[in-house]
């Protein structure tokens, strides 16, 4: 089954850059949304994917907007394609829990004025993952500020209100957040993200490297500069 305009609330966008490996499963989960008639429409909005990205959106029958890689901006202008009332932020490789529809179709129903987020999971059995995912559940609902892997439901209302996304190549996710501060509430259903940059680059090392870029960005240090030391050092 593929994805196709219907008459309905949600609209769900997803960046990619070389994301066709992890579509079919990102996707897979999102069925669930289909079969219960809310979810209105796929947004593929790519930032120059050389793999066959455009071909897996294609076969989905998602709505493809192409532009220059920057997260924030490619989800800027997702946004701008879709037709829903509702939104939905989700990374390409993050896969939603069973039961995701009904709880966001809830939230929709019941808080329209406030935006939600997943609970953070990682496909990993590592006690580490277990431990970051829980400090990052922590930092999401205490400090209100969920990072784009845990995904991002808000109304267009609200979006439009606050500004959008602004076009940055990192840290979007806490820009929105600061925005929407007092507006953010956590769905109990998890968002299962790839594990694979943590044990690449070793789970201590990656988390205190997360969490430095998160102090610096707070202390006015500009998405651009830390974006290049981020990626940099990968």
């Amino acid at each position: 089954m593929g994805f196709c305009i219907m008459p309905a609330p949600l609209s769900i966008v997803i960046p990619t850059l070389n994301a066709a490996t992890t579509l079919a499963d990102t996707t897979s989960a999102l069925m669930e949304g289909v079969e219960m008639g809310l979810v209105r429409e796929l947004v593929i909005s790519d930032g120059g994917s050389s793999d066959e990205t455009a071909l897996a959106a294609r076969e989905l029958g998602a709505v493809w907007v192409a532009g220059p890689a920057s997260r924030g901006g490619q989800l800027a202008r997702g946004a701008q394609a879709a037709t829903g009332p509702w939104l939905l932020f989700l990374h390409a490789d993050t896969q939603l829990a069973n039961g995701w529809a009904a709880a966001a179709l809830a939230h929709m129903n019941t808080d329209p004025g406030q935006a939600a987020f997943f609970r953070l999971a990682f496909r990993s059995n590592a006690s580490a993952a277990r431990r970051v995912a829980a400090w990052a559940n922590w930092r999401s609902s205490a400090l209100g500020l969920p990072y784009g892997d845990q995904g991002l439901l808000i109304s267009r209302v609200l979006y439009d209100g606050v500004g959008g996304f602004s076009d940055q190549k990192l840290m979007e996710d806490v820009d929105i957040a600061r925005r929407l501060r007092g507006k953010l509430n956590p769905l109990r259903v998890e968002a299962f993200t790839s594990a694979a940059r943590y044990e690449a680059g070793g789970w201590i090392r990656r988390g205190a490297r997360n969490l430095t870029t998160l102090l610096l960005y707070g202390l006015g240090v500009p998405a651009d500069k830390l974006a290049r030391r981020y990626h940099g050092g990968d």
